[in-house]
């Protein structure tokens, strides 16, 4: 009977640990606090570099550095041929910080030795329209924007970002009528090492792969809302090569929430539809929590801040405070950006 006893009271403890249900932070509220403030400022496109720092480019030339440490920042405006350039593009390498311009022509600038930000890339054509970019590493970047032919536009460096070159369309799959990318977020691109995925959006919202960093591509449907040219992904996230997430749905109806949350497991491969019908609605940026176990996902738009603690079969309102963009500094810390404001955000 004492062994029998013995024996159940380890079945019980085994089946307790089993039922635990994560073990990751769990949160309930998040903290905004206001770290620039500029009511002519957009920000959509923002990146933490290997220093913690916070870097940003945005409209009107605008472009800076905040200094975490000291809470300091650095603020300038980049000029070119007195072109008003619009910036929602920004990557980093560990030496460099990278902004690319919207619309034509589409100006690619590098730090530099002087910090002056040197044009190390400039494509001209009237349907040209760069939307997010990203680095595998410390040589090798890549930038994706709307077709300007029949596929997509794609710019990769493999030297550090002094030069780019554009992927001729013999080598990428045909673009649908209407599909294109929005440049909401500066999240239309997610890697996981070698991999690299690539959300579109529009008329047709697929997501485009590559194992290899570019060299070759395979594209795959979604159940995600599409159709019209306001609708599809806005934002694609991956916790490793397995695990991803995407969001967005239609801009100008920002409640709807049917078919606006996808979710695969496979690679991208196949997507399947996640609280359908429950907020939230669109969301603009979508980012997976370091150390939620591919579980933990917080998502931003102009309409608040959500989170997910379940791969996103389910979603609370943890502010209505609106962002279009955000990055995790570690499991608990981020900072976001919108009109007018760039925040850090505390999770608790």
């Amino acid at each position: 009977m004492r062994l029998l006893l013995i024996f159940l009271l380890g079945i019980t403890i085994l089946s307790c640990k089993k039922d635990k249900t994560t073990d990751f932070k769990i949160f309930t509220e998040v903290t905004i606090t206001p770290i620039l403030t500029d009511s002519l400022l957009s920000v959509r496109a923002i990146d933490i570099l290997d220093d913690g720092n916070l870097v940003f480019a945005a409209n009107n030339g605008r472009f800076g550095m905040y200094n975490a440490a000291n809470e300091q920042w650095q603020i300038g405006t980049k000029n070119y041929d007195f072109l008003n350039l619009q910036f929602r593009a920004v990557a980093h390498t560990a030496t460099d910080f990278f902004m690319l311009s919207i619309e034509n022509p589409a100006l690619l600038f590098k730090t530099g030795d002087t910090g002056s930000m040197e044009l190390v890339y400039k494509e001209e054509h009237p349907n040209v329209f760069y939307d997010a970019m990203m680095f595998w590493n410390n040589t090798e970047g890549i930038a994706i924007g709307d077709p300007t032919d029949n596929c997509l536009s794609i710019i990769i460096t493999r030297d550090s970002g002094n030069t780019w070159n554009k992927l001729e369309c013999e080598k990428l799959p045909k673009i649908k009528d209407g599909e294109a990318a929005f440049a909401a977020s500066n999240t239309n691109i997610a890697i996981v090492n070698e991999h690299t995925w690539i959300a579109t959006s529009g008329t047709a919202s697929r997501v485009w792969h590559s194992p290899d960093k570019g060299n070759t591509w395979q594209v795959y449907d979604t159940p995600i809302l599409q159709g019209t040219a306001t609708t599809g992904i806005y934002s694609i996230d991956f916790f490793d090569e397995n695990n991803g997430f995407a969001i967005g749905g239609d801009y100008t109806k920002p409640n709807d929430s049917i078919a606006n949350k996808i979710r695969t497991i496979d690679g991208g491969k196949t997507w399947q539809v996640m609280a359908n019908g429950s907020a939230p609605g669109y969301r603009s940026c979508v980012q997976y929590i370091p150390n939620g176990k591919a579980k933990a996902l917080v998502a931003a738009g102009f309409k608040g801040i959500s989170y997910s603690n379940d791969s996103g079969e389910s979603w609370s309102q943890l502010s209505d405070e609106g962002f279009y963009t955000i990055r995790f500094i570690n499991d608990s810390t981020a900072f976001a950006a919108g009109k007018g404001r760039i925040a850090k955000l505390k999770f608790k």
